[in-house]
């Protein structure tokens, strides 16, 4: 049987830390970055366990500014 799992790639220079996208995320994949900003001064999101998406999308759906880009991947085993 295949393996789904997801990727999530954060453009993080336009991202401006609502931290929706972290409330949303059903895998606790993603968190505001606390002590960086981005050129804009806003704390970012990052993924700080990329092995526990699901590709679910829920992050990138409720980004207002469409920040987020999540990929599916297939592992057939």
């Amino acid at each position: 049987m295949a393996k789904i799992t997801g990727a999530v790639d954060i453009d993080r220079e336009r991202c401006k830390g609502c931290d929706l996208c972290v409330v949303a995320c059903p895998c606790n994949v993603l968190k505001l970055q606390t002590k960086d900003v981005n050129d804009r001064g806003y704390h970012y999101a990052q993924d700080i366990a990329p092995e526990a998406c699901i590709g679910c999308a829920a992050c990138a759906t409720v980004c207002p500014d469409g920040c987020i880009t999540v990929y599916r991947v297939v592992e057939k085993s």
